[in-house]
């Protein structure tokens, strides 16, 4: 049974079935690891490297033959079928970074991360370490960030929704409870953003490179602390391509929050929408005996929110939580698109809930082998049924 909760906090869908943060912890600890050399990580938009954006490398995995194919993601249309349905997320990124100061005059990067309800954002403080960030622990409840243009950041308390932003090292909050005051000539926030905010980057992307370039094709609304980057290499073109050659396409959004790569935490919650006719659309084609496939594993996150224990999809909209794991299962989708995970990333127990564990090592060893780039700029993996 689906039960819809209506809290800041608590307003999303769960089932008996949903996975606990002690079970997700387990899973983590099994999850296959592998050793990612430093220049597998895509330290630039494939544009700096001379590539169109849809001129990066495609690997198309199909778990029922276990054969791997290697091609150029443009390609991609060979591996569709008239009839499939590509589902998609129109969250655009913000500049969501910017420049703060402490009390005592330390320097920090802010990262906004999720926008709640009464005006409140989830937001990590960052200190800065040679040419990246790493998280600071240094701030107090009630004090008062400067940000640039004259506005401030006052923070609350730590951010702990069922222990998932605690650091594992340290047993400190990675994320606070905030309020952002904007000057008042200044008082729309993209506006402000659009002034002096700047995207998130880790320490692999080696310079600042402007917003377009976190952005996919297709954003819609503007919400992301950072890109859905399964779908940055879709262009106009080849989107208009794959509908003349009868492939579906259908929007839904969630709002991705911060991501932790130093310690790989679950996801905590994110705000989704799904459509009633991306909802519909996903039913008919399941129905049709067609392939629905998720182009980023926030389109798993936020259907799964969605879909009951028969498989059927309903539109809704609201915070989730919900963590899937191979215990959980998949319900909602037979296939996805997907960047390249980290070691030990949490995003790893999502694709083992699709396909079996020895498939998946299988296509990361091709990976590695093979050469392919890591992160938001990197290649595409297609995991096929």
């Amino acid at each position: 049974m689906i039960k819809f909760f209506n809290s800041p906090s608590l307003q999303f869908v769960s089932s008996k079935n949903d996975a606990t943060v002690d079970q997700v912890v387990a899973f983590h600890d099994d999850l296959f690891d592998f050793i990612l050399p430093s220049e597998l990580e895509a330290d630039a938009p494939p544009e700096a490297r001379g590539l169109a954006r849809d001129e990066v490398r495609l690997m198309v995995s199909q778990q029922s033959t276990d054969q791997i194919t290697h091609t150029q993601f443009r390609q991609i249309g060979q591996f569709l079928n008239a009839g499939d349905l590509l589902v998609i997320n129109t969250s655009g990124t913000m500049n969501a970074a910017l420049h703060a100061t402490c009390s005592d005059g330390t320097p920090l990067e802010l990262h906004l991360s999720t926008h709640l309800p009464a005006d409140l954002w989830t937001v990590e403080l960052r200190s800065y370490h040679e040419h990246t960030t790493k998280p600071f622990y240094g701030a107090q409840a009630g004090e008062v960030l400067q940000l640039e243009g004259g506005a401030q950041v006052t923070l609350h308390r730590p951010y702990l929704i069922a222990n998932t932003t605690v650091d594992p090292l340290t047993s400190r909050s990675r994320l606070w409870l905030a309020t952002l005051q904007l000057p008042i000539t200044e008082s729309m926030l993209q506006a402000y953003l659009t002034r002096y905010g700047f995207p998130i980057r880790y320490g692999y992307v080696k310079e600042q490179w402007p917003l377009e370039y976190y952005q996919t094709v297709y954003a819609t609304e503007i919400g992301s602390a950072e890109m859905p980057s399964a779908g940055r290499a879709f262009t106009p073109t080849l989107i208009t391509q794959l509908v003349a050659q009868g492939v579906q396409v259908a929007p839904l959004l969630l709002h991705t929050g911060v991501a932790s790569l130093e310690h790989h935490e679950p996801p905590y919650e994110e705000w989704y929408r799904v459509p009633s006719e991306t909802a519909r659309l996903v039913n008919q084609t399941k129905t049709a005996g067609k392939r629905v496939i998720a182009v980023g594993t926030t389109v798993i996150r936020a259907l799964e929110t969605v879909t009951d224990a028969s498989g059927t999809v309903h539109p809704g909209e609201g915070w989730t939580p919900v963590i899937v794991t191979p215990q959980r299962g998949i319900r909602s989708v037979h296939a996805l698109l997907t960047g390249l995970h980290e070691p030990q990333a949490s995003h790893l127990l999502m694709l083992e809930a699709l396909a079996p564990r020895e498939h998946l090592k299988k296509a990361y060893q091709e990976a590695l082998t093979q050469g392919y780039l890591w992160h938001e700029f990197g290649d595409l993996h297609l995991l096929l049924p």
